[in-house]
């Protein structure tokens, strides 16, 4: 049977949102730095293997990271 949730930390409500957020952000890097620990799910492994293959089959396709992230901080600077 699964555990019921708890209820926020008191006074978790009354944080503006964006404090909500980093509570929450600490939250899973809590949980993250228990390597080993924290489940992947199968299908995130089978997407991870797909993604592979499709590297392999044509490396020369995707783009650095770096490139698509510089991309996306432009996009969302101009928005602002």
């Amino acid at each position: 049977m699964a555990r019921a949730l708890p209820n926020p930390p008191p006074g978790f409500d009354d944080l503006p949102v964006d404090e909500q957020i980093d509570y929450v952000q600490a939250l899973w890097d809590r949980i993250g730095a228990k390597d080993g620990e924290v489940p992947v799910p199968a299908w995130h492994r089978a997407e991870l293997d797909g993604r592979l293959v499709d590297y392999d089959a044509a490396p020369g396709v995707g783009r650095p990271w770096e490139e698509v992230e510089a991309e996306l901080r432009s996009r969302i600077s101009g928005k602002r």
